[in-house]
């Protein structure tokens, strides 16, 4: 049963309304985070340089009309590798966000239809994992997974989809014990489909606002996740543009040039608060109140 078959059309133009009437907030963060998209797929055919390239200026020059950002140790323009980042650091918050909903809507959907001991063990090996510091948690990952996957960008999606995993099953549980309640969900039972059917066809469209709240919220904390591996060398190898490891690479040159780490720190700055101020503003418009990321 579609979610829009559910609600009725009154409460639908409500929806919009709400969208229409939505906070400045909301809309400071839709601004910024059109700019962070549009740049991430214009970025590298704007970039005035390739990312790569040394000695594209005086190396640790400050900027000037042709390196924005200045340059960094090697003469690379900050700028270029900045631009070059984003679609980097956007496309693994956003995959590693995909895949950790996905699984953990799964599982906290299957256990909150379920219930039973099957829930309750399911449930205390999720509240096991979150009781793991999510940095330790993720440097424990990224060590399993052994210096040949060391620097993968799918081993950095896979880690923000294991932090998030457990998390999203928690709240997806939460909102499955609420749903199962409901009359849909006993006439599906009653006609004798299985589980699995209940759960997609019924459960899941009915759990999408909460759902899509939750991925909003924990996609504004990705870039974070993704930034802090690079920062620490846990992350993607040099000489990659992720943002993390651009601040990381030049923090020894704060002193002389501080725009080699103010630029792709702003971008990252920027990029978060975008995301949370557009979280927020989808909370209100969809009546949730989003959970902060742990």
């Amino acid at each position: 049963m579609a979610v829009e078959q559910i609600l009725p059309p009154r409460r639908r133009q409500k929806r919009w309304a709400a969208f229409a009437s939505a906070p400045g907030s909301f809309r400071i963060g839709l601004a910024l985070l059109a700019v962070h998209l549009v740049l991430a797929a214009a970025g590298p055919w704007i970039a005035p340089f390739p990312q790569q390239q040394m000695m594209a200026g005086r190396p640790v020059a400050g900027p000037d009309l042709l390196h924005w950002f200045g340059t960094d140790q090697l003469g690379r323009d900050v700028f270029s590798r900045t631009l070059h980042g984003g679609w980097i650091v956007i496309s693994l918050a956003v995959s590693g966000t995909l895949l950790g909903v996905a699984l953990g809507s799964m599982i906290g959907l299957a256990c909150g239809y379920v219930r039973g001991w099957v829930d309750e063990l399911v449930m205390r090996i999720v509240e096991a994992v979150l009781s793991i510091p999510f940095l330790i948690l993720a440097l424990l990952a990224v060590s399993m997974a052994g210096p040949e996957y060391a620097g993968s960008p799918v081993l950095v999606a896979l880690v923000v989809a294991l932090i998030y995993t457990p998390r999203i099953a928690r709240m997806a549980r939460a909102a499955a014990l609420e749903i199962v309640t409901r009359d849909y969900i006993t006439a599906a039972r009653l006609r004798g489909e299985p589980a699995f059917s209940v759960v997609r066809r019924e459960m899941l469209p009915n759990a999408t606002g909460v759902l899509l709240v939750e991925f909003a919220v924990r996609a504004g904390y990705a870039p974070v996740i993704i930034g802090t591996l690079g920062f620490l060398g846990f992350g993607l190898r040099p000489p990659s543009p992720e943002w993390g490891l651009m601040i990381a690479e030049n923090r020894n040159l704060l002193t002389i040039q501080p725009w080699a780490v103010f630029g792709p720190g702003l971008m990252l700055s920027s990029l978060v608060i975008g995301l949370n101020f557009f979280t927020e503003g989808l909370a209100r418009v969809l009546g949730r109140s989003p959970v902060r990321a742990n």
